[in-house]
């Protein structure tokens, strides 16, 4: 069994930063967008077993880099006080 296409698009105070440490684990059948309020991952073409566990780690990978991002703004905003 395959997914044809897959789209998971999540909200962030910061999506550069989140997408910027993403990025280095993207393989060829991920495809990632950025605007000014979200981060979003299509992934394509890839057999069911795949897909899951490429989903389960971007979901962590995704929690982590959100929350470094978020904790690296605070600090600027600090610094700038």
């Amino acid at each position: 069994m395959k997914i044809k296409s897959g789209r998971i698009r999540s909200y962030h105070a910061s999506p550069d930063c989140v997408a910027g440490s993403l990025s280095p684990d993207n393989t060829d059948t991920m495809e990632m967008h950025i605007s000014q309020e979200y981060v979003e991952m299509v992934i394509r073409d890839m057999p069911l077993r795949s897909a899951i566990a490429t989903v389960d780690d971007y979901l962590m990978n995704l929690s982590i880099a959100d929350s470094l991002c978020s904790e690296r703004i605070k600090k600027m905003e600090q610094e700038q006080a």
